[in-house]
């Protein structure tokens, strides 16, 4: 197949190399129209301000300068084989491909460090299929979460991995997406269950083979495990296969403030411990607190605060309402707010989902430094009370928010980033942090990824052969190197 797509897309133009004349922040012209060739001209684009659209995401991670770099030219295929096509003549021209999705990554997972293609997937949003009684749903990458959900509303099933942004859902499992309803439902990585993958030389794979969506399986490799989390470096993933889950018959949110962060923390921990089967559980210290009650006009107590959520039927949302105020109230948890009605719990995670808009919004002018680490439950305690003090001693403005249910918390810190000092220890503070995390064995992300931001984090994390292992498995399906250049590895 593979062969057949090149000489297809060799046809379009002679065989010199079209990348031997590129010029700095261009492609010669011959190649540009060769992309037009394929996807249409309407949809191939090298206007500057696209192109720099498209080097970015909501990270600060730039690539080696202060500026991004942008893609020398951004495509939009209409469906698979155009993008079988390109990357077929991305590949026999050595261009690199940088495949796009919603651009709300934290980690400069889309800056085109070597310039390159960018290959926008989001005209690519239909719902190809799905069954109900299989509890599994085929999306292309440019379905969100959002619009999955509202495809799903009269259907008694939904998808519930919620990483707050409306991302695309093939971008998510480009990510290993997570979000606020893992602790109960897990992350992309248990919710995926097959995926179509354009590989870097145009062939067509099947993770676990064509139509196929089974729940378990002992057939060799995971292929889908292996794409799933690998941010765009080893293929371009044209569409999902998903685990789909019985909607709740009821849910009720709540809030409880507490008097300090150990007792919030501690109070997540025995919670679980109680096997207490909740939902969504979120931490937000009192620095974010007062950030989402003046964004979100909220009327919550300034203090450390958990929102929960508990899925259920009714008997069964009392027992554990009554459990986990227990558990709260012999931390001394206070204010309780308790949100039944669909408006109450609705506002409530709104707010959650805009925290990062609200701690933007601390300090107006200046930028947003995310990032994340994730510690085994015994010591998320630990880590979050230290980082709390780190961050009081440190005279930067930041807050700390999380996914506390399955030990995943982000700092979310503010910098302005024209002052290189500030600058300068925003990153070590984040360098600290991660570090304490593989110090106490855990992780230096635990859902934003490794991009351009954490790449000597990775080698601390999984070791010299470890690292060895990927740029094996990287070299054997992209030995030219162009998936996503520069990220990860």
């Amino acid at each position: 197949m593979a062969q057949l797509l090149r000489a297809a897309t060799w046809g379009l133009f002679p065989s010199r190399s079209y990348c031997s004349q590129k010029a700095k922040g261009e492609l010669c012209r011959d190649f540009v129209e060769a992309l037009k060739a394929v996807v249409g001209g309407s949809h191939v684009s090298t206007a500057t301000a696209v192109r720099e659209q498209h080097g970015r995401d909501e990270s600060m991670h730039r690539g080696s300068g202060s500026r991004c770099q942008p893609p020398d030219a951004v495509v939009w295929p209409q469906n698979v084989e155009q993008v079988s096509r390109v990357a077929a003549l991305c590949y026999s021209q050595g261009v690199p491909i940088i495949p796009f999705g919603t651009g709300t990554g934290l980690e400069g997972g889309v800056c085109a460090v070597q310039g390159g293609v960018c290959i926008n997937l989001t005209q690519m949003d239909r719902i190809l299929a799905l069954n109900l009684e299989d509890f599994s749903v085929v999306v292309e990458p440019g379905v969100t979460r959002k619009a999955l959900n509202t495809h799903l509303r009269d259907s008694g099933l939904w998808f519930p991995v919620d990483p707050g942004a409306d991302a695309s859902l093939c971008g998510m499992a480009a990510t290993a997406a997570s979000g606020t309803n893992a602790v109960r439902y897990g992350t992309m990585r248990d919710n995926v269950l097959n995926l179509e993958v354009v590989l870097p030389d145009g062939r067509l794979l099947h993770t676990a083979g064509p139509g196929r969506h089974f729940r378990k399986s002992a057939a060799g490799y995971n292929l889908t495990g292996l794409f799933v989390g690998s941010e765009g470096t080893l293929g371009l993933i044209t569409a999902t296969t998903l685990r789909l889950h019985p909607a709740p018959e009821a849910t009720v949110a709540a809030t409880c403030a507490f008097p300090s962060v150990q007792a919030a923390v501690d109070s997540t921990v025995h919670i679980l411990q109680a096997a207490v089967p909740v939902a969504r559980i979120e931490f937000l210290d009192e620095v974010m607190m007062d950030a989402c009650n003046r964004y979100s006009k909220l009327n919550c107590s300034v203090a450390p605060t958990l929102f929960l959520e508990f899925h259920g039927s009714q008997q069964a949302l009392e027992e554990q309402l009554q459990r986990t105020e227990e558990i709260v109230q012999q931390n001394g948890a206070s204010d309780f707010s308790w949100a039944k009605e669909a408006e109450e719990r609705s506002k409530l995670w709104a707010a959650r989902h805009n925290a990062w808009y609200a701690a933007l919004a601390l300090r107006p002018g200046c930028k947003g430094y995310a990032t994340d680490v994730c510690v085994p439950i015994s010591r998320l305690p630990e880590i979050v009370v230290q980082t709390k003090e780190d961050l009081n001693a440190s005279g930067l403005t930041g807050t700390i928010v999380g996914h506390v249910g399955d030990g995943n918390f982000h700092c979310v810190l503010l910098v302005n980033p024209d002052d290189a000092e500030e600058v300068g220890r925003v990153k070590a503070f984040a360098e600290q942090l991660s570090r304490r995390a593989l110090a106490l064995h855990g992780t230096c992300t635990g859902e934003h990824g490794i991009g351009l931001g954490k790449r000597q984090l990775l080698q601390e994390e999984v070791g010299a052969v470890g690292v060895e292992t990927m740029r094996q498995l990287k070299a054997v399906l992209d030995p030219r190197g162009l998936m996503n250049p520069g990220k990860v590895l």
